[in-house]
């Protein structure tokens, strides 16, 4: 009897020293100085949080705009990196400050780097293939990315999923309000085979605007890559099929004149 009170005792403090372990959030940039047209990798470890949800980071920018919101997968030693491209067409001068956080902890960790100005090189070269290129009448591809967006109606999340054949940069998705405002900025890393999906949660005070919402993705330091799509939003999420609704509408229209014809022709039969 004395054992299994003994072993039920440490089981009770093993459980609780799980339950309420406090989770650590270690963050760190591979340089704290750069130029305007490098990359830089972000890096961290996390602990006693659920690996299958993502780190979330947010890149601010000098002028305190949001530049990139990139989620990121843990690995199952708790690291988590992200090489960070430049925004088009380059970084701003300036600190930028950068901010990790996790759905189940209430821990966040944060780390700065600082922008040098550089002057973007031009290559004359580029101009004389351009040249070659429509002498020849040889077709440019136009964008190479294909996506699509999927929603529930009457959802305020709304998922895009896609393709691209150029894999090696992150593509970032820009979402413009229906007069053109920028509403949010994300980015997503396209997997070995070029295939990519993000959700996109909508309301709040960007969304107020009741129309068509612009999702244009840009890959490469120029944008070479772009491909956009439009989803109508009314009152913050996606505005319901109007057609489902109508002939809803019209059944029950139909149901009504039946059973309103029905009593009337029930009311003039004679009394024998």
């Amino acid at each position: 009897m004395l054992k299994i009170s003994l072993f039920m005792l440490m089981a009770v403090s093993m459980f609780s020293t799980l339950a309420f372990a406090e989770s650590t959030l270690e963050l760190e940039v591979s340089s704290d100085e750069i130029k305007a047209l490098d990359s830089i990798w972000i890096s961290g470890e996390i602990t006693d949080v659920s690996q299958f949800k993502p780190v979330k980071l947010k890149i601010i920018g000098p002028d305190g705009a949001l530049v990139f919101a990139p989620q990121v997968a843990i690995e199952d030693n708790g690291e988590f990196k992200k090489l960070l491209n430049p925004p088009i067409p380059s970084f701003k001068a300036g600190t930028y400050l950068v901010t990790a956080s996790h759905d189940d902890s209430e821990v966040t960790a944060s780390v700065e780097f600082t922008v040098i100005a550089q002057e973007i090189p031009r290559n004359p070269d580029a101009v004389l293939i351009q040249e070659e290129i429509i002498e020849k009448e040889i077709p440019v591809p136009v964008s190479s990315i294909a996506m699509s967006a999927d929603a529930i109606n009457g959802s305020d999340v709304i998922t895009i999923t896609g393709n691209t054949s150029f894999r090696g940069t992150d593509i970032t998705l820009i979402v413009n309000s229906p007069v053109g405002n920028l509403v949010t900025i994300a980015q997503v890393t396209p997997g070995i085979y070029g295939d990519f999906e993000i959700e996109i949660k909508t309301g709040g005070p960007m969304w107020k605007e009741d129309g068509m919402y612009t999702i244009t993705a840009n890959q490469g330091a120029s944008s070479e890559h772009k491909e956009s799509i439009q989803v109508e939003i009314k009152d913050g999420v996606v505005v319901p099929e109007f057609g489902v609704i109508a002939s809803l509408v019209l059944a029950i229209s139909i149901i009504s004149i039946i059973a309103v014809s029905a009593k009337s022709k029930l009311a003039i039969l004679p009394r024998y």
